[in-house]
Order: structure tokens, then sequence, then C-alpha cells
């Protein structure tokens, strides 16, 4: 039999790696997580390697075994001249190398985990940032919609005093959220924030946050662009004050209901036939500033929550107020503007006005509000004026255009108009789906009433009156009654 003696044990031999595929294999382990950069440092000398806090604790180690000795180490390095030790912030790295791994190794090993494990520290808070960043926009939103502006502007600590709401969802909205992050880059810590983006729900949010003046509408294309993109469904309200951010609310959930996808669709938007565009912007903010010129500031926000909400009690839960306080407030604004404010004519004209832009230089001249003519001569001349009219409602025959005037008159109010029209609700109801369909508008905006009311009266005729209706018969189409 024969035997052999085992001879003495054969050295390790070093791992055979380049420099560059250390660094390569360390930077994809770090692209994961900070437990497999030092999982990879440990197969890379051979040994162990421990991440450990400050606090003592062993954040990731491998082999699970060699975590009390990194924290002593960490502790003590004096005592442990045999291991290598980096301390940086937050955190102590600490590799045991292999018997075969060179020194030169392990110090590149070393050195490249620090710089990775700062990198990813930074990234961490850089997400923590953004996302305190979006809960706060998140909270600012809430407080707004809830009619508390004043905390609102408090925390974001901007001088706006305007807001349009915009409105997005679809498949990929998601996607349009982080986008929006990465391009507009909103920032509640600067000095003037522009504007808040918010998943609320199951929809994208941007509220911009302006002036009165030429600021107003810069973020719309912004908005267009990256609902285009991502193919997504939305609607924009009017600029509105920050005490109405929920009439906005509604305003631009309204629109985003008709609109078709990778379009950006407006509630109060009547395209070509807008008064916003048909008359020129310097004649239209000298006739608003002469008109509005008797108000305070004060005043001015009652008039306008009134206009928009419909009544006075709406008006009463949008400033936080009575509504004893706000029709006594309605009887001054109505004395100091020398204007019957039932008459639904003065009303549209009125909400004209505080729509337009701030004039510059601003006039010191005032304007008396009065409904005949329904659409100012300032603004238009009778004959500009009957073309604005006709070209507006040409798509409606007579029975509706002659129910749609009755219903403006009664200020959006259906039961009283279909009595006066002869009609039973739901029949009227039927033919204003129509009379928005014809026009594509949404009549439930206030300002696209107003409009729409000050084109009726304009070309108006005694045949276009209620008991002029054609009549047809049937149960809920019927005569008045003798």
């Amino acid at each position: 039999m024969t035997t052999s003696r085992a001879g003495p044990p054969m050295p390790a031999r070093p791992m055979k790696v380049t420099r560059y595929q250390v660094v390569r294999r360390l930077t994809r382990a770090a692209a994961h997580s900070d437990a497999q950069l030092i999982a990879e440092a440990a197969v890379l000398a051979e040994g162990s390697a421990v991440l450990a806090d400050l606090t003592g604790g062993v954040v990731c180690s491998t082999p699970d075994t060699a975590g009390p000795e990194g924290v002593r180490a960490a502790a003590h390095p004096r005592l442990h001249p045999h291991l290598t030790i980096r301390k940086m912030t937050g955190g102590v790295l600490v590799i045991r190398p292999g018997q075969a791994s060179p020194v030169s190794r392990i110090d590149l090993i070393a050195r490249t985990c620090v710089d990775l494990l700062r990198m990813r520290a930074r990234v961490r808070r850089a997400e923590d940032t953004r996302h305190s960043e979006q809960r706060l926009h998140t909270a600012v939103l809430h407080l707004l919609l809830s009619g508390q502006p004043h905390l609102a502007t408090d925390v974001l600590g901007t001088a706006a005093t305007h807001a349009t709401v915009f409105r997005l969802a679809g498949p990929q909205m998601h996607a349009a959220y982080q986008t929006h992050w990465r391009a507009a880059q909103p920032s509640v810590t600067s000095k003037a924030p522009r504007m808040l983006v918010c998943m609320e729900g199951t929809e994208v949010a941007v509220v911009a946050l302006h002036g009165l003046g030429h600021d107003r509408h810069v973020a719309r294309p912004y908005v267009a662009r990256i609902v285009e993109r991502h193919q997504l469904v939305g609607g924009v309200s009017d600029p509105l004050p920050l005490d109405m951010v929920a009439t906005a609310w509604a305003e631009a959930g309204n629109a985003r209901h008709g609109a078709t996808p990778g379009c950006l669709a407006s509630a109060t938007f009547l395209g070509s036939h807008g008064l916003l565009r048909a008359v020129p912007a310097d004649r239209l903010a000298r006739w608003s500033a002469a008109v509005l010129t008797p108000l305070t500031r004060e005043q001015h926000r009652t008039l306008e929550a009134y206009l928009r909400s419909g009544s006075a009690q709406a008006a009463a839960a949008v400033l936080d107020v009575s509504e004893g306080t706000v029709r006594a407030r309605l009887r001054w604004i109505g004395t100091a503007l020398a204007a019957d404010l039932d008459n639904p004519t003065v009303q549209a004209q009125l909400l004209l006005a505080l729509r337009a832009p701030v004039p510059s230089p601003q006039v010191s001249t005032s304007a008396r509000l009065v409904p005949d003519p329904p659409l100012p001569t300032d603004l238009l001349g009778p004959d500009d004026a009957h073309h604005w009219a006709t070209a507006l409602l040409r798509p409606l025959d007579k029975p509706l255009r002659i129910a749609l005037r009755c219903w403006l008159q009664h200020r959006g109010r259906t039961a009283p108009a279909a009595s006066e029209l002869g009609l039973s609700r739901s029949t009227l109801t039927d033919w204003l789906s129509k009379c928005g369909r014809a026009l594509s508008l949404d009549l439930s905006s206030a300002t696209v009433r107003a409009e729409l009311h000050l084109a009726a009266e304009t070309i108006a005729t005694p045949e276009d009156t209620p008991a002029r209706l054609p009549r047809r018969g049937g149960r809920t189409y019927r005569g008045q009654q003798p």
C-alpha cells in the first residue's frame, strides 16, 4: 500500500481583477442598494465588509458574523490596525482583507465604496427633500380648497393673489406627474413659487400662483405640452382670487370632462368668439378700471365671489362671512357703482370687467353701467357688437336661442325659466344640453353664461321672447295656459 505525505499548504492566490473591473462592479452594486455594495466589497476584498453607523449599530454586513467586529473596529480603530477603516458623514466602513488581497486593491475598494456611499446619501437626501415638498404642495392645495388662502400664503411666503387651476387625468398620469416635477422643478422654498404640483386622487392637479397681471397665463403652455406628450385629458379654469380656488377647481373639472386626449380644454374659453379676443386688451383694461374704480379691495372680492358663485349664500361660504354681511356689502357696491346688481345684464358686464387685464398706467376716470346697450360702446361699436354676437350664437335655431336667453335672464335657474317658457324642466334641461353641444361650451361656467347673455341681448329682437316660442304640442312642450 502506497501512502503520500501532504506537503505544506499552498498560498492563496489573489483574485485576478483589474482596477477598472473593481470600480465597475462596485458601481453596479451601488445602483441597487447599500447592502449589495457592501457584499460586493467583501467579495472583491476576499474577506469581509461592514457598514456601521455612528451610534454603534450595524447598517449592513457581509458576512453577518462580521458585524460585531466591525462595530468594535469603528469605535476603536487603533486597536485593529489589520483592518481598513474609513469614516464618513453618518457612518464608518470597515473592511477585513483576505490574506492574498493586494493593499492597493483594498485601498481602491475602500475609496470607491466611500465615494459611492456619499453619492447614495446625497440622492436619498434629494429624494427626501422632493417628497417633503410634494407633501407640502398637497397640504397647501387642501388649504386653498378649504377656503384658507391666508394660511396657504403664509406657508408659501408668496405675494400671489390669484390662481389658475389645471386638472389632468389619463393612463399616463403618474409619468406626467414625474415629468412635471423634473421639467418645472416647482419649489415652495423659493421667494416666489409659481406653481403647486400634486397627485390628488386619480388625477394630477397643477395650481399656478400669480398676480392679476401679465404672469397669469405663464403656466398654460407648459401644462399643455405635458398634456399632449402623455395624451392626458385636461381642464383649466379662469384665473381667480386665492379665496376662490374651490370655484376654479370645479371649473377645471367641468372643462376636463369635455376634453379630448392630448388637449387642454377651458371651461371659460370661447375661442375666437370670446370677448377677451374680440375687444382690444388695452381698451378692455381701461374700461374695466373705470368701472371698478369706486370699489375697495374687499368690495372687489365680494363682488367677484357673488357673481361667480351665483348667490349671496354661496358667496358667504367662499368669503367666510355671514350671508347678511355679503348682502350689506352688495348694497354698498350697488350704491358705489350706481348700478342695479339684480339686473342680469349689469351682472354680465361686471363679470367681464372683473376678468379684464390690469391696465398700465391705472386710469382715474369712472364709468357707469347701464343695461342698454348690453355690450358697452366703449368696448365695441354697435355694428361690431352685433357681428360678434351673431357669430357666437349662429349654431342655435330660434327655439333654442329663445330658451337660452330666457334661462340666462333668470341667472341660470331652470325652474323659473321653464315656467316662463311654458316648458317642463326636463325639456328645458334637454334644450340647454343641446345649446351646450351646439356651441361647444360648458354652460355651468359663470364666465360662459355672462358672455352668452351679452350676446343674446345684443341680437335680441321683439320676436325673441317666450311668447313667440314656436309650439309643437305635447305634454312637455306646451303653450301657455289660458
